[in-house]
């Protein structure tokens, strides 16, 4: 029996040809292919700055850094997304403030996010779950008439829009993840980009320990002699892994489209069954599908999700579950004192979100196999029928 993942890469063999062509030159690393693709990822978006790092956690951990967050300062945080999204203001020493999400969409919630403000509120961090990007015009007025920082945390998002403009430009900080199950893959990578110069001058320097010039520009200088002028991280992305980013970024508007596709052919049979709901999709954003999630229903009972899932998964439809709410992890009931009751929105979609599967070689047939087992597990495991 075939498995169907919720998500994988697609390795071209262009692709691997970018990647021998420079595993066979001089450099693998701190070279030119970085910056290349820096310029690339940055020409895509529009931004004026791309800065790249080992991975979406650090290119998190370097905006945090990049906006000076520490002890004493809180940033808030959505909490349907990956732990690293609240666990980067940590690393600075500072604190995660949880603000609940929209029911419809699953994505920060604006006015929650004016409740969370305090004082000591350094920054709002928003995700574009699932692939789609949040209110921007709206966090955009809350940031501004707080002195705040935004930041796009859009490691879902690659090649979305809000509003005509790509994701990438919409925050003062715009973090994407190169992850196997992304849209594009480096295999482990991460990019910020920034209109900003100050911010992309910090976040070089973050990623390099703090050295002030790096091996090319003390070869190109004919100079050993740097200085290390603040604490920073060995975050550095290879040139062999940006050089499969790059040829797979040509790729990226036809695998969008593909996804686009996918999600529109789930939504069709959707529409004609009572056995889940996908996510709504707001008018003004055009949707990345970086996964493709659904809320599950049943006529006349209650589904029970654990049971669809193991039959799913039976079945060879690896469906998955994003995400447990990050202030529910015993790190953050033990640290923060959070817990339940905090973001009933996203403890309630918790419940019952699914995440179907979605990636570019998947076949029409692929799809109606998932709708089909998904349809044939939804009315098995209804509870509580009338």
């Amino acid at each position: 029996m075939s498995f169907l993942p919720y998500g994988k890469q697609y390795v071209h063999a262009e692709d691997i040809e970018a990647v021998v062509a420079v595993l066979q030159s001089d450099r693998l690393t701190s070279g030119p292919v970085v910056t290349q693709f820096e310029k690339a990822v940055a020409a895509y978006v529009g931004a004026r700055n791309a800065v790249a790092v080992a991975n979406g956690t650090a290119a998190l951990h370097a905006a945090m850094h990049a906006l000076r967050i520490g002890p004493g300062d809180e940033v808030i945080v959505p909490p349907m997304t990956f732990a690293a999204t609240a666990n980067c203001v940590v690393f600075q020493g500072g604190t995660p403030v949880f603000a609940d999400v929209e029911p419809s969409t699953l994505l920060l919630d604006p006015e929650r996010v004016e409740e969370r403000i305090s004082s000591r509120t350094k920054a709002i961090v928003a995700v574009d779950y699932a692939g789609q990007p949040c209110d921007y015009e709206a966090l955009r007025t809350i940031a501004d008439r707080h002195g705040i920082a935004l930041v796009a945390d859009a490691c879902h998002s690659l090649g979305a829009t809000y509003r005509g403009e790509k994701v990438g430009t919409l925050a003062d900080l715009n973090v994407f993840s190169f992850h196997a199950v992304k849209h594009i893959t480096t295999g482990e990578g991460g990019m910020v980009t920034t209109h900003d110069d100050t911010y992309a001058k910090r976040m070089r320097l973050f990623r390099n320990h703090g050295i002030t010039a790096d091996f090319q520009q003390r070869e190109k200088g004919s100079s050993w002699y740097y200085e290390i002028i603040e604490m920073g991280y060995n975050y550095r992305l290879t040139d062999f892994q940006c050089a499969l980013g790059m040829s797979q970024l040509r790729k990226l508007d036809d695998w969008l489209a593909k996804r686009r596709r996918i999600a529109s052919l789930y939504d069709e049979q959707l529409a004609h069954r009572d056995i889940a709901q996908p996510l709504e999709t707001h008018a003004d954003a055009l949707h990345a599908y970086h996964i493709y999630v659904v809320r599950l229903a049943g006529d006349n009972g209650t589904v029970d999700r654990t049971s669809v899932f193991a039959a799913l998964r039976q079945d060879g439809i690896g469906v998955n579950v994003h995400y447990i709410p990050v202030h529910l992890h015993p790190f953050y009931r033990r640290m923060f004192g959070t817990g339940p009751g905090l973001c009933p929105v996203a403890e309630e979609a918790y419940e019952r979100i699914l995440t179907l599967p979605i990636f570019v070689t998947m076949t029409e047939v692929d799809v109606h196999k998932v709708f089909a087992t998904l349809a044939a597990a939804v009315e098995s495991c209804i509870v509580g029928r009338m």
